[in-house]
């Protein structure tokens, strides 16, 4: 039976090296490191006798670096495997293990930062040198490497001692010496390429120890998709299915990479404007709107146009034409640029002005300062349009507001969750496309409230130097972020020790919009 989680030391880490020169280049590597270089010797018998040692009984964290046979024909002698799992081969009986490690996209990604070539894939374990056909057996499996002591190093003796600890994290890096067999003649200038990249390693495995002081993740809710989201995407997937590919999309539909490639894959066409689609063509207006000029554009080109506008959007659009007509000067707070802010001042470009920041609102100038009204970008900061229209209407006492706020359900829901969680928190991961502005809005809502944020694109995007001596770390995801993705940095960052997830709910969401009649069942 084993023995319950207990509680890892800060920094407290052992790193084995099953050879002696694996060994002395990685110790050379890690001067006034907290971890412990151990030479733990060739083979599955000194691996497990090595487990038994109170260096890696006691170890907070362990990890496993050394050089290992190629089983992909694309690695090259000096290429990394970060190994996602290590595992035995299949004829291993006695026990077969598997050892998952879930932080190996984070630590591939502190060693590309170092120059190397990585790649992320399982290794796999035998108790002998393997080359010809039996290599080509495991690399049939989908490993990547083949060593000879990774899993037993992780998995521990075959008669685990009870004071084996089981939750702690570990990591399993193999650079590549030989692409044939493990060990043949003629692989000694292989061998050398392969030790040179192992202080670089050592460098990247130094990062990943310091981040593994991590305990607890908060996940902020409401997170993720948000309804009109949701209907972008269904929109596009609607039309796919009726009309097949290709359907065209102005724009992004929505401001994230992985859904783009997504529905790209499955024959979305993304262009920058109607001009370039074929005339008659399938096409759907992204969430974010569009000017009338678009819509007369599209028309003339016959387009057969589905609009994916978030209803709030179109709310806004609605606003700004009911505010020119009746003869106000529009002030639109919102981002130059965005797609957004470019269909709304499309409405009235001749009484719409646009106003950033604080600074705009001190100098914009007006027609009649008794016909004033403002509008809102629907993914702002609340905190910023605050002391925007503060100055607002400052400045012009009879400034008229929409009727209801212009700034999302979702949007504000998101923020507030992200401010709560952010101020137990000793940094915040913010999921969503660097061009996705109600994401930047949560990095800033973090920041403000005095916790560091970092905007990633999923997990492969975090830097462990982020994370080091960080005992709780926040997670939320803009309204254009995948759940998927929120799954993945979870699952990542239980690699550095977080073993359960934590949801702080500060709103509850219950909107659903309509499809637009042309993909309706």
């Amino acid at each position: 039976m084993n023995a319950p989680a207990r509680q890892r030391a800060d920094g407290d880490w052992v790193l084995c090296a099953p050879m002696r020169m694996e060994a002395a280049q990685l110790r050379r590597a890690l001067p006034g490191s907290a971890g412990t270089v151990l030479h733990t010797g060739v083979g599955r018998r000194r691996s497990e006798r090595a487990t038994r040692s109170a260096a890696m009984t006691g170890a907070g964290a362990l990890a496993v670096a050394g050089v290992g046979g190629g089983l992909d024909p694309a690695l090259k002698p000096g290429d990394v495997v970060v190994a996602t799992e290590v595992r035995t081969a299949p004829w291993v009986t006695c026990p077969p293990a598997t050892t998952v490690l879930p932080a190996a996209g984070l630590l591939a990604g502190a060693l590309r930062r170092r120059g190397l070539t990585v790649r992320t894939g399982p290794v796999v374990s035998t108790e002998w040198p393997v080359g010809g056909t039996t290599r080509d057996r495991l690399a049939g499996t989908g490993a990547l490497a083949v060593d000879l002591e990774s899993t037993w190093l992780l998995a521990g003796p075959t008669d685990r001692p009870t004071d084996w600890p089981v939750d702690r994290p570990a990591v399993c890096v193999r650079v590549v010496a030989d692409t044939g067999a493990l060990v043949r003649p003629g692989t000694l200038r292989q061998l050398r390429t392969a030790l040179a990249a192992l202080p670089a390693v050592a460098a990247g495995l130094d990062e990943w120890a310091a981040a593994t002081t991590l305990r607890r993740v908060v996940l902020a809710a409401p997170r993720s998709f948000c309804a009109g989201v949701e209907r972008a995407i269904l929109v596009v997937e609607r039309a796919l299915e009726l009309h097949g590919p290709p359907v065209y999309v102005r724009k992004q539909i929505v401001h994230n990479t992985h859904v783009v490639a997504d529905l790209a894959a499955r024959g979305a066409v993304f262009v920058d404007d109607v001009d370039d689609v074929p005339e008659g063509a399938v096409t759907v207006f992204s969430a974010h709107g569009i000017s009338p000029a678009v819509r007369s554009a599209a028309a003339d080109r016959r387009l057969d146009a589905i609009d994916a506008t978030c209803p709030l959007v179109t709310k806004v659009h609605s606003e700004a034409r009911r505010f020119a007509d009746h003869g106000d000067t529009v002030l639109l707070i919102g981002h130059e640029g965005h797609e957004e802010t470019d269909g709304v001042l499309g409405e009235a470009p001749d009484r719409i002005r646009l106003v950033q920041d604080v600074r705009d609102a001190e100098q914009v100038r007006v027609d009649d300062p008794r016909q004033v009204s403002y509008l809102v970008q629907t993914t702002l900061a609340v905190d910023d349009v605050a002391d925007i229209v503060a100055v607002l209407r400052d400045r012009f006492p009879d400034l008229a507001a929409p009727p209801s706020d212009d700034i999302c359900y979702a949007t504000t829901n998101r923020q507030l969750a992200v401010s709560e969680v952010a101020a137990a928190c000793g940094a915040m991961i913010i999921i969503g496309s660097g061009n996705s502005s109600n994401s930047r809005r949560l990095v800033e809502v973090a920041e403000r409230a005095g916790t560091p944020a970092h905007l990633v694109d999923g997990a492969a995007g975090i830097d462990l130097r982020w994370l080091a001596g960080v005992h709780t770390v926040g997670v939320s995801a803009g309204a254009s972020a995948p759940p998927v993705l929120v799954d993945e940095v979870v699952g990542a960052l239980s690699g550095l020790g977080a073993r359960a997830a934590h949801e702080h709910i500060a709103a509850s969401e219950d909107v659903e919009f309509m499809l637009p009649k042309e993909v309706r069942r």
